[in-house]
């Protein structure tokens, strides 16, 4: 049990990699509160984790809208009631839309609304939870990121410029919360094999051929939540300030 004893608050817990984190996370012996902005989606992503095996007193749903301060607050403290202290933060909740496009074409509110829940919601989570994870005795800020923050990906140029924010914040925090011994690290995926993912696949030629550069086939979610429990677990303990690609070796391809 790598993660014995371990609270870990997963924002988007109902989505397709959250699910699957959610998942992977108990089956490591961590309890985890699952954040989601729709409720439903977060109990049916503690239905999979307890099918899995997971003990019910060690998974929580909570609803939260993570851009908002008032909501945040409010899914802690029942995160805390449940769980009494928390040791992981994981910010996996963003993503991107066909809305997506280059600069000069692309309208402002996918721009804001981008940043809004993928740089901002990341930074607002940070600026929440990471003082209860030094009240903890330290722990782990694992972020999402994306590859679209290492190499050049056209015509999601919203995503890349929220996914590059969270990358450079992600180093920066990594030095600013070493003596609380808090590590924070970042997951860059590539094409992962979701329900959300394969329908932007079907229908953005960039990302077509991203995925055609992948060299041991697509990914799926169980590869990025393995990441993800190591950088959680004490294996990870000296391991912070970094950007692991889960890309099938594109980003050097």
């Amino acid at each position: 049990m790598r993660l014995a004893g371990k609270v870990v608050f997963l924002t988007g817990g109902g989505g397709g990699l959250g699910s699957e984190m959610c998942t992977r996370f108990a089956a490591d012996g961590a309890s985890v509160a699952i954040i989601d902005i729709a409720l439903d989606k977060a109990d049916q992503a503690r239905e999979a984790a307890l099918a899995a095996g997971a003990p019910p007193d060690r998974l929580v749903a909570v609803a939260c809208d993570i851009t908002s301060a008032d909501s945040l607050r409010a899914a802690v403290e029942r995160t805390l009631g449940a769980f009494g202290r928390i040791d992981v933060l994981c910010n996996n909740a963003g993503g991107s839309t066909l809305q997506d496009d280059i600069v000069t074409r692309v309208a402002e509110d996918e721009f804001w609304r981008v940043i809004k829940l993928d740089l901002f919601g990341t930074f607002l989570c940070c600026k929440h939870v990471i003082p209860l994870i030094a009240a903890a005795g330290g722990g782990s800020v694992i972020n999402m990121s994306s590859i679209a923050a290492v190499v050049g990906l056209p015509g999601r140029d919203c995503y890349t410029a929220a996914k590059g924010g969270v990358a450079a914040m992600t180093r920066s925090m990594a030095v600013e919360y070493a003596p609380s011994r808090i590590r924070v690290n970042a997951i860059a995926p590539s094409v992962t094999l979701t329900k959300r993912a394969a329908h932007l696949m079907q229908n953005n030629p960039a990302i077509q051929e991203l995925a055609s550069r992948h060299l041991l086939g697509h990914g799926e979610p169980v590869d990025v939540a393995n990441l993800a429990v190591y950088l959680a677990s004490d294996e990870s303990r000296i391991i912070t300030g970094h950007i692991f690609p889960v890309d099938s070796g594109c980003s050097v391809n």
